[in-house]
């Protein structure tokens, strides 16, 4: 098994670091372990002083397939925990005083569509999915909710999160849900480049301007964080959610 911090890969490209999910062969779906290793990574992160740009990815085909809750689906607290850490590591990287890049170069779903959310600017191609399937397996996506209603507005929100299922990446482009399209090999160039660009600017300003605009917008709480967690946990132990992901998990 690979360490929690190798689920997390670092990688420093003059004053731009890329931070990608190590977890291919699931889809870098999020595992408690994943979640601790996103944590130790924004430990190093937020003590980078070289530090002007994040870009955040995948390896592999996909984003992040959001939330892997093979080993936690009997137990509330575990549960709880997790999307407790994943509440927790959203929050931060939106703090973070540089511009974050979600470069989604494949499926971004439920919690990993919410990265692409909390990020400064997603870019993605048209064949990529995204969205926020939960209702249909009995879940509650009330961690990423915040993030969303933030991103592409509440009445476009309340549709995407009560309908349910996935957009392409030309239609969450249309949407608002990620900032820039391009051909699909294009995109890691066109990220670095966005990168590149981002970093020119003066640091003081660029984190300055960040902490207004959150502000601005109405800043996530840690709190309504954390009970979006025991929401998400409580509906995940009732019957229902049980009954569709034990056949989900299967197949």
């Amino acid at each position: 098994m690979l360490s929690t911090m190798a689920l997390v890969e670092l990688t420093h490209t003059d004053h731009i670091v890329t931070a990608e999910f190590n977890r291919a062969e699931k889809h870098n779906a999020l595992s408690p372990e994943l979640i601790e290793g996103l944590h130790e990574a924004l430990d190093a992160l937020e003590r980078d002083q070289d530090m002007r740009v994040l870009i955040l990815g995948g390896l592999g085909k996909s984003f992040c397939a959001g939330m892997d809750l093979r080993g936690v689906l009997n137990d509330v607290n575990a549960m709880g925990k997790m999307l407790s850490g994943l509440g927790r590591a959203t929050y931060r990287l939106r703090q973070l005083p540089v511009p974050v890049i979600a470069r989604v170069q494949g499926a971004a779903i439920g919690g990993g569509c919410g990265f692409a959310a909390v990020a400064d600017i997603a870019i993605t191609h048209p064949e990529a999915k995204l969205g926020y399937p939960e209702v249909s397996l009995g879940i509650c996506p009330a961690v990423v909710a915040p993030w969303l209603i933030r991103k592409i507005g509440v009445g476009p929100a309340r549709a995407m999160l009560l309908q349910g299922g996935t957009r392409s990446g030309e239609a969450a482009y249309e949407m608002g849900l990620v900032d820039h399209l391009v051909q699909r090999e294009e995109l890691d160039g066109a990220a670095m480049d966005l990168a590149h660009t981002l970093a020119r600017g003066g640091g003081v300003a660029v984190a300055a301007t960040k902490a207004w605009l959150n502000e601005l917008e109405g800043p996530v709480s840690l709190k309504t964080l954390e009970r979006g967690a025991v929401l998400s946990a409580e509906v995940i132990a009732g019957a229902d959610a049980q009954e569709r992901l034990k056949k989900l998990y299967s197949r």
